[in-house]
């Protein structure tokens, strides 16, 4: 069966149980990414790009009211069995305009998934539309410097490009493509589409995981592997000083 790159639908439940336990996803990425959402008790949250939930879940615990969207059905499947009905989730595809009022969210929670957009601009818009003035979108990207790590030949820096690859889950191998972008693009991106830079980070892995992958945890601890991004907002009355 031939299976189209970055087509979840083929392949939700290998990776939902991949990432439930992994060492980059749940001893790394979520850590960081709640741990720059802070407190969250009351805020209305959009998880963009929500997969089959784990992030909304925690979440949710943690006191929001969260609503998720993902472009993949098989794995809004999963999110709906593991979240029940306590969290509203649609099929939204982040290139296509948001099924949300101006305005509807505290904060949006974007957990590696932009890195598959070639243009960020239509969907950073949409993002900043639907959020209130002065509130979070918090980002996970892969870091632009992994394809250093991965790519031969060295790809140009300053360049937007992609590359493809192979993931292998549970004997399933499927076709992927990211694209990468220089630092610079990624804050331009956000600053074009009204949002003002808060918070960079490039965390270090929780040190429970050490003894859990004791190969990995030291590669995952000195070779940048996910950069986290909070931008604001700006209330439109500040734009035209922006």
């Amino acid at each position: 069966m031939d299976v189209r790159p970055n087509d979840y639908d083929g392949f939700a439940e290998a990776y939902a149980a991949e990432n439930e336990n992994s060492l980059v996803n749940a001893y790394y990425e979520r850590p960081a990414m709640l741990a720059l959402t802070g407190d969250v008790a009351g805020h209305h949250i959009l998880d963009a790009g929500c997969g089959s939930g784990p992030l909304a879940a925690a979440l949710r615990d943690r006191g929001a009211v969260v609503t998720g969207i993902d472009s993949s059905v098989e794995m809004l499947a999963l999110a709906r069995r593991r979240l029940g009905e306590d969290v509203a989730l649609q099929v939204v595809d982040l290139r296509d305009p948001l099924p949300f009022g101006d305005e509807t969210f505290d904060d949006v929670a974007a957990s590696l998934v932009l890195h598959y957009l070639e243009d960020w601009g239509p969907t950073l818009a949409e993002l900043r539309r639907v959020l209130k003035p002065g509130g979070r979108l918090i980002v996970s990207v892969e870091h632009p410097v992994i394809a250093y790590i991965i790519q031969e030949p060295w790809p140009n820096y300053l360049a937007t490009n992609s590359y493809s690859f192979h993931w292998t889950f549970d004997g399933q191998t499927v076709p992927m493509t990211f694209w990468r972008r220089p630092l610079h693009a990624m804050t331009d991106a956000f600053a074009s589409a009204g949002f003002r830079l808060s918070r960079i980070s490039e965390p270090q892995p929780d040190p429970a995981a050490r003894e859990l992958f004791p190969n990995d945890f030291e590669a995952l601890s000195t070779q940048p592997n996910v950069l986290f991004f909070v931008v604001e907002a700006v209330p439109p009355s500040l734009l035209a000083t922006f």
